[in-house]
């Protein structure tokens, strides 16, 4: 009996230990087939053409504010805003009431010096022939250099007076301010302002880091959201010798010719500007992924023991089908390219052949 019991035993637990090891069997292989199914592939330095990306504003060349020289009643206003205009165009009449007495007043300093120097030349003609003295004859061409002096004011005084009544455009632009209405009577704002539009000028900010790639006289690719995607040529024309403390930047300027007067002050212009090359990591952008509500990005990079590390990075420009990386994944290294939805930081994956 108990020799009966012993073998009943001993089968029994062949048949449990048969039926552990299966059971473990099985576990492993539902651990295989839990792995996740990836896609991966090498990435590595390549060279990158670095491009300089920045926005602002058009500016006119030059700005001419039209004043008169002194206040006066506006009679006519012979342009208005948005309008073109040329080099010595006619663009104000002022009333003229004054004009009338200034001339009174060259007339009479003419008159005036006609008379002094006919007492001059009669002074020194006494002198001559021992009729007059050299005081009188001093005194004479004292009386006759003020007399002079006192015309040329008048006459000064004169032109001032009709140049503001007939005020002209100094350049070549385009009117972009009108402040005041005929009957007006001028105060401190200027009666219109003139923009020189030919050429235009952009002022983008430029950080510390590309300072050293932005040199005068390089080339600049300006579009305008007016425009779409046309494209027009601009040149660095100057490059600010010091840098803006509050926003660490320097200040440089693009002109663009603007010989069709297409492009406006005021309107928004895009920059690129090119700054030369930089070895960086590339990566297809299938392998970015973006963190949900937040502005980072990471990469799954495949490890030599069969996990993937979910790594942050920084991304530069968008080449194509690919980005350049500024940070976050090593040359050589494999980066997973499908199945990331499935993935975390440190889990084992399996690498699809």
């Amino acid at each position: 009996m108990k020799r009966l019991f012993f073998y009943v035993s001993f089968l029994a637990t062949i048949v449990l230990t048969a039926c552990s090891g299966k059971e473990k069997v099985q576990k492993d292989d539902n651990v295989v087939e839990n792995k996740t199914l990836v896609k991966i592939e090498n990435v590595d330095y390549r060279p990158v053409v670095q491009e300089g990306n920045y926005t602002a504003t058009v500016e006119p060349e030059l700005i001419n504010n039209i004043s008169a020289s002194s206040p006066n009643r506006i009679k006519q206003i012979l342009v208005d805003e948005g309008m073109r205009v040329s080099k010595g165009q006619k663009l104000v009449v002022l009333d003229d009431v004054n004009t009338t007495s200034y001339e009174m007043q060259v007339a009479n300093a003419k008159a005036n010096l006609e008379n002094v120097q006919i007492n001059y030349d009669r002074a020194v003609e006494l002198l001559k022939i021992g009729g007059g003295t050299q005081q009188n004859v001093d005194q004479m061409q004292l009386q006759l250099t003020n007399a002079k002096n006192s015309l040329a004011t008048a006459e000064r005084t004169l032109r001032n007076v009709q140049e503001n009544t007939i005020l002209v455009s100094p350049i070549n632009g385009i009117v972009t301010a009108r402040n005041y209405d005929p009957g007006d009577m001028t105060s401190t704002l200027p009666i219109l302002t003139v923009a020189q539009v030919q050429p235009v000028k952009i002022v983008i900010n430029v950080s510390e880091s590309e300072l050293s790639h932005v040199k005068k006289g390089m080339a600049a690719e300006v579009r305008f959201d007016t425009y779409g995607n046309e494209m027009f040529d601009g040149i660095v024309t100057m490059v600010a010798p010091t840098v803006d403390a509050d926003s660490r930047t320097f200040g440089v300027e693009i002109t663009v010719n603007n010989s069709d007067n297409r492009i406006l002050p005021g309107m928004f212009g895009r920059v690129k500007l090119n700054l030369g090359e930089a070895e960086h990591v590339v990566v297809p952008d299938r392998a970015v992924v973006k963190q949900p509500g937040s502005g980072n990005h990471y990469i799954y990079v495949y490890n030599s023991d069969g996990t993937v590390s979910y790594n942050k990075v920084e991304l530069g420009q968008r080449i194509g089908d690919s980005y350049e990386l500024l940070s976050g994944v090593e040359p050589g290294a494999k980066v997973v390219v499908s199945g990331q939805s499935r993935l975390a930081d440190g889990v084992s994956v399996e690498v699809s052949k």
